[in-house]
Order: C-alpha cells, then structure tokens, then sequence
C-alpha cells in the first residue's frame, strides 16, 4: 500500500473596513492558480481602470502572477516575510477551521463540502469579518 495525499487550498479575501469577502477553494497551490483566483477576484469586485483595489498579501513564493501581471485595477503589497500578525486575513483561518477543525472526513469533496458552506456563510457576515480583522492601526478609506 502506498500512503497518497489529496489536497485542497483556500483563498481568501477580505475588506477589514466592510467586512466583505471572498473565498476560493483550489485544488492546487502555484503561480497559475494565484493567477486565475486573482482574475476571478477582480472581476467579482469590479476591478478595473477605473475601479482600483489593493491587496495585502504574505511573500509566498506562488503569490507570483503567472504571465503578465496582475489583472487590470489591481494592486498589491507584500508584507515583510514573518509578519502574520500583520495580515487580516490570517484571522480568517480561525473562522474557516470552526467547522472542520478535529473532524473526519470520508473523502476531500466531503471535506470541500462544508468548508465551502462555511465560507459561503462567512460572507454573509461582514460584522464578524470586520471584528475580526480590522485592526485598530488599519488605515481606513477616505471616500
């Protein structure tokens, strides 16, 4: 018998001023597929040339576009590497593990399953996210 992994990765993004969110399960984790989440993320909020949104983002390796950049209207920063606390978005994992955290599932699409139900719920609670992740230092918009 020889011992097999399946894997399943999740974006997500989040506003800590509003409270809104997006997430994305993937089944694998590289410069394609950042890619493609980030392409479906600008087109879910409307990125563009005359609509911009900047994302914070960690240093990881596969947080790379793959080709020519990232999509139209948006921008992003990379934090220092080793700076979590820095990220709103780690607080989000707490969130998304509440229902899947010591149980066991019969098969990953068990498993997507309701991490999928509990990410579609989170973002119907902005209220929640923001008390999450709006730090008290966070710059808030001006318009």
């Amino acid at each position: 018998m020889k011992p097999a992994y399946e894997w399943l990765y999740l974006y997500a993004f989040v506003n800590p001023e509003t409270g809104e969110s997006r997430f994305w399960l993937v089944p694998v984790l590289n410069k394609q597929a950042y890619t493609a989440v980030m392409t479906a993320f600008a087109h879910s909020v409307g990125a563009g040339a005359d609509h911009h949104v900047l994302v914070v983002q960690d240093g990881a390796g596969f947080h790379v576009p793959a080709g020519q950049g990232q999509p139209p209207g948006i921008q992003t920063i990379t934090l220092p590497p080793y700076a979590p606390e820095l990220q709103p978005a780690e607080r989000l994992w707490a969130l998304t593990d509440a229902t899947v955290a010591h149980r066991a599932f019969d098969t990953l699409d068990d498993f997507s399953e309701v991490l999928g139900q509990r990410c579609a719920w989170l973002e119907t609670q902005p209220d929640l996210l923001t008390q999450h992740t709006l730090f008290h230092w966070w710059l808030l918009s001006t318009n």
